[in-house]
């Protein structure tokens, strides 16, 4: 693992730090480039290393924890933020069904934590606010903005399309949940 700011694949990162998964290419059964896709290969082959585009951590006894995706990744005032952490904060409250969090551009942060939500009972954004704010989420991970959402949109296989977010493709929220 390489630090996500510096991805040097001499300096690897150490262990309980967060950072970028990348593996060697020497082996013989190693991945050899993305098939039909040489755009793909320039960001991800470089100098004998595959950037697989997760994110994570060793523990001490060198077990890999992934923990999100460098495409996922929002920043916010310089600050790198995942969407994971946040997600799983507000998906323990009792009212929160799906949550996806997105960076919404925004002119002086750069990007702005924003969390689209669908409800499983009734619940507001400043009851969200609190929430965040009593849990070990750092003030500048905190949403910003939640939204309300029908569904979150998701791929055939149940990923989460954030970019649909992003570019305002979700059905609003329609009347109070039960």
């Amino acid at each position: 693992m390489v630090a996500l700011d510096d991805p040097d694949p001499g300096q690897p990162v150490a262990a309980g730090v967060e950072g970028q998964i990348i593996a060697a290419l020497d082996g013989d059964e190693a991945f050899d480039g993305y098939w039909k896709r040489p755009d793909a290969d320039v960001g991800a082959l470089r100098d004998g290393w595959y950037y697989t585009g997760d994110i994570g951590y060793r523990d001490r006894d060198g077990d890999l924890f992934v923990t999100g995706r460098v495409d996922d990744m929002i920043i916010s005032g310089g600050e790198n933020i995942l969407p994971a952490e946040i997600e799983s904060v507000l998906s323990l409250h009792p009212a929160v069904g799906e949550v996806a969090v997105v960076g919404m551009p925004h002119p002086r942060w750069g990007a702005q934590v924003t969390a689209f939500l669908t409800r499983t009972g009734h619940v507001e954004a400043d009851e969200l606010e609190r929430w965040c704010h009593s849990s070990s989420l750092a003030d500048f991970k905190r949403p910003r903005q939640y939204v309300f959402v029908a569904a979150i949109p998701k791929s055939p296989v149940g990923k989460i399309l954030r970019r649909m977010l992003v570019a305002g493709d979700w059905e609003p929220e329609s009347g109070e949940p039960t």
